[in-house]
């Protein structure tokens, strides 16, 4: 980044609250853009202000639909032929990152394709956060700062003054997270195995761990159709739980998630504003992550190091 590159921070139409509140933590606004849409469904977004030189950085969470990739897209392309001096995407919740690798014959690995689009279209570096596979940030032949949701979950956690408290994963492939939180607040594991009978369809699910009188809290990346953390609440509060909470990054919460929610055992879901939530819902608790991202823009902006941020 140049020194005398001056910062602007701009926000796609699905981001804009999130944009509005790292702004704002910045202490600078959010510049200004505007969204031309035809009637055949075409749209084109544009900047509203010169980009010439600066140093901009792009907020959109690439949640369904793909217009919400395609804006940020068409906004990275536009900075570019606008002689933007650096471009970075902040996309807080990165879609299509459940398909980082060929897990059946004849698909895509979808998280590659859009780490190429995004590289295709000029971004000079990506800004993140909670990736569904760690592995995703090599997909990518410019920087990514990867960030995690633990710094704002931790103080969460530490403010509940839970009891005879256990970190759960509600499947095998969030071990490595279970295991990081685990450790930091020295509790014991409880790992839910389950075999699922199509996408998104929850078959059997038992837990490997001692559950009984344990307040437990179920950690993951993303919450979709909320079939699997409902269904492991359920299962453990039958098996003699004090209580079930789950802490989950990106709140997809499609289909059936809410009415799932709300009738589970689950005391509460927490989640981060990563993805604006379609509806209130009494049992889901919302925290920001706007000052991290504030924060981390900050330093990249000024060449310092982001390695503080981490917290576990």
């Amino acid at each position: 980044m140049s020194v005398n590159s001056p910062i602007k921070v701009f926000a796609c139409s699905a981001s804009k609250n999130i944009g509005e509140k790292i702004t704002e933590n910045y202490g600078i606004k959010l510049g200004k853009t505007s969204f031309l849409k035809f009637m055949d469904g075409e749209f084109q977004p544009s900047y509203d202000e010169s980009v010439r030189g600066a140093t901009i950085f792009i907020i959109q969470s690439t949640f369904p639909p793909t217009e919400n990739l395609f804006e940020l897209l068409l906004l990275i392309d536009a900075a570019r032929r606008a002689s933007a001096y650096k471009i970075v995407a902040v996309i807080p919740y990165f879609g299509f990152a459940r398909q980082d690798r060929k897990d059946k014959p004849r698909v895509s690995i979808g998280a590659k394709l859009v780490a190429n689009l995004l590289c295709a279209a000029g971004v000079d570096r990506v800004m993140t956060m909670d990736l569904h596979a760690d592995q995703i940030q090599g997909f990518f032949d410019v920087p990514v700062d990867h960030l995690y949701a633990s710094s704002i979950f931790v103080p969460y956690i530490k403010s509940l003054n839970l009891e005879n408290l256990s970190m759960a994963s509600p499947d095998m492939g969030g071990a490595k997270r279970v295991n990081a939180y685990s450790k930091y607040f020295n509790t014991p594991m409880i790992f839910c195995h389950k075999s699922r009978e199509k996408a998104n369809v929850v078959g059997e699910m038992t837990a490997i761990g001692d559950v009984e009188d344990r307040n437990i809290i179920i950690l993951d990346d993303m919450v979709d159709t909320a079939g699997t953390i409902t269904k492991a609440a359920d299962m453990m509060m039958d098996k003699g739980a004090k209580s079930v909470r789950a802490i989950i990054t990106h709140p997809v919460l499609s289909g059936p998630a809410y009415e799932r929610i709300e009738e589970s055992s689950l005391l509460e879901l927490v989640v981060a504003d990563t993805i604006p939530l379609k509806k209130k819902c009494d049992k889901i608790k919302v925290l920001s992550i706007a000052k991290i991202f504030s924060e981390v823009i900050s330093n990249v902006y000024n060449y310092k190091s982001i390695s503080d941020k981490f917290v576990i």
